[in-house]
């Protein structure tokens, strides 16, 4: 099966490698329950024809504190209108009132989700005054992960995830460093969920992807698709990679603790130690101490 084609990994696996409970649990650690979703909402997928999941990570009940849940979903999209239309018109919100309909507290769109690319400020852009009405009208939680243009230390173009609150404000937002390269181009992620830039776009004009081959219009599928991470290793299956796409996951916001707790992180961590040994390792002049016989 071309890569270009096979629709998700776990689906990969169940026909090709025939996983059993064990396997998918090495894979993709404790299977979470599926979420009861309304008829309405899969009436809605199936008319609108795109992937609709619903997943549940449950932490252990506590005896000092309350369970504590929220409920994300997740939006994956292919741009509404060609590459080359005025950014004013591409929108990426259809999806956002089956969301609703399913009870969640916080959307996530994907990287650049209405745009093919196209660099805006965080704070005032046109995604995110989008994303202010959305969060203003349905009375919830925003992440918007766009292509950033700080105006403020020469342009400098960022990916940026920006939190948008259930009044309509800006919280804040969070940047991620691309490896290898910063300074002209920047990741970003916010910790609780990754959605990404789905589906084959089309550009007028030609371009390279810098791998030795030939210029093409098509960016083609791209590599993975949008899925929920608990902290205790486990995580949802996967939307398709190749259609539009509604995650639903609902979390229990214990576990965060309940993980390292378990692990015991904290208490054997030595973070300044690590710190100081890090800023060591960073200088030019830095050589590693290696014994030799």
């Amino acid at each position: 099966m071309s890569g270009k084609h096979f629709e998700s990994l776990e689906k990969v696996g169940d026909m090709h490698l025939r996983l059993n409970s064990e396997g998918r649990r090495l894979l993709f650690g404790k299977e979470p329950k599926k979420l009861n979703i309304p008829q309405s909402a899969i009436d809605a997928a199936v008319e609108q024809d795109y992937d609709l999941k619903g997943y549940v990570f449950e932490a252990s009940p506590e005896q000092l504190r309350p369970p504590r849940t929220v409920r994300v979903g997740l939006v994956q999209n292919k741009l509404v209108l060609p590459t080359d239309a005025p950014v004013s018109a591409q929108a990426c919100g259809e999806m956002v009132e089956v969301a609703v309909m399913c009870g969640v507290n916080i959307v996530c769109f994907q990287e650049a989700c209405t745009m093919p690319f196209f660099a805006a400020s965080a704070e005032d852009g046109l995604t995110t005054r989008f994303c202010i009405q959305l969060a203003k009208h349905f009375n919830m939680v925003v992440v918007s992960p766009i292509l950033e243009r700080d105006e403020i230390h020469g342009g400098t173009l960022w990916n940026t995830a920006v939190v948008v609150s259930n009044n309509g404000n800006v919280l804040g937002k969070s940047r991620k460093n691309h490896i290898p390269r910063v300074g002209d181009f920047n990741e970003v992620s916010v910790t609780h969920c990754i959605t990404v830039k789905q589906l084959s776009e089309y550009f007028k004009n030609e371009f390279t992807s810098g791998d030795g081959k030939k210029a093409h219009h098509d960016f083609g599928n791209f590599y993975g698709s949008s899925y929920v991470a608990a902290p205790d290793g486990s995580r949802s299956p996967g939307l398709s990679r190749t259609r539009d796409g509604l995650l639903l996951t609902e979390m229990a916001l214990n576990l965060n603790r309940q993980a390292p707790d378990k692990w015991n992180f904290k208490m054997t961590g030595r973070y300044e130690m690590y710190a100081e040994e890090l800023k060591k390792a960073i200088q030019h002049d830095f050589q590693p101490n290696i014994l030799k016989e």
